[in-house]
């Protein structure tokens, strides 16, 4: 029995296009599996009724800073230490900022060297 030793990618990208624009390109390469998913550190997602601050209807600073439903004690711990909820810091220092679209792949490791070298000219960041 001849296995395929694999390895993987986690690439982060500032768009779907960018992230489905590698994605075609690593098809000619032996991929075992791919996925594009977006993520965020908002754990409960956009309001779906968004708060009016001219009436005073805001439940939190880190509610109307994130745009996050904050709906038990840990979300609203975690919303509140984020940078850009205190509107002191910009963060992204390290370029990850907008990133957050992510492809995963899975592939044969003899390819992994040339898959990240299409990612990267792809524009995403590993």
């Amino acid at each position: 029995m001849n296995e395929v030793a694999e390895k993987n990618i986690l690439a982060y990208f500032k768009s779907p296009e960018e992230a489905r624009h590698a994605a075609r390109k690593l098809q000619s390469l032996r991929v075992a599996d791919m996925s594009i998913d977006r993520f965020s550190a908002d754990p409960g997602g956009e309001l779906n009724n968004p708060m009016n601050p001219l009436t005073g209807n805001i439940a939190s600073l880190t509610t109307m800073t994130l745009n996050a439903d904050i709906s038990g004690p840990g979300a609203g711990i975690l919303g509140a230490a984020d940078p850009s909820a205190s509107g002191m810091s910009t963060g992204g220092e390290d370029g990850t900022e907008g990133r957050d679209i992510l492809l995963t792949v899975v592939l044969d490791e003899n390819v992994f060297p040339q898959a990240m070298r299409l990612i990267e000219e792809s524009g995403g960041m590993i």
